[in-house]
């Protein structure tokens, strides 16, 4: 089993900047990779972005691609989610989630995740 505990959610003005936490316990050594994805009210939650928890390969939707930054700390079994130059559109709860099977499943698919967080608000305000 695997906990993820998100933090760092909160209220931002637009062109701003917010990073969020997703820290990582229990059987660790089993994670292939972690990935961020959002949920905005009456949406669909949607992939965001996810790395190989060697820090080889990083994934992003076209939507924050050189604004967003996921990055992790191993030692620390945290994953990070910088993000910067805001917009209201990006107003979501936004979810961590750990990979642990390789396969062929795409990592935008929430399918290709075992565990969740529950996640952690982010509002981007006009």
């Amino acid at each position: 089993q695997v906990q993820l505990v998100e933090s760092g959610g909160g209220l931002v003005q637009a062109g701003g900047s917010l990073r969020v936490s997703c820290a990582a316990s229990g059987r660790t050594i089993s994670i292939y990779g972690m990935g961020w994805f959002r949920q905005a009210p009456g949406k669909e939650r949607e992939f965001v972005a996810a790395l190989t928890w060697s820090g080889t390969n990083v994934y992003y939707t076209d939507s924050v691609k050189g604004r967003f930054t996921i990055s992790r700390d191993n030692a620390k079994n945290t994953v990070y989610l910088q993000m910067n130059s805001l917009k209201p559109e990006d107003t979501a709860v936004y979810y961590c989630a750990a990979r642990i099977r390789i396969g062929t499943t795409g990592w935008e698919s929430e399918m290709a995740y075992s565990y969740w967080g529950q996640g952690t608000q982010v509002t981007v305000s006009s």
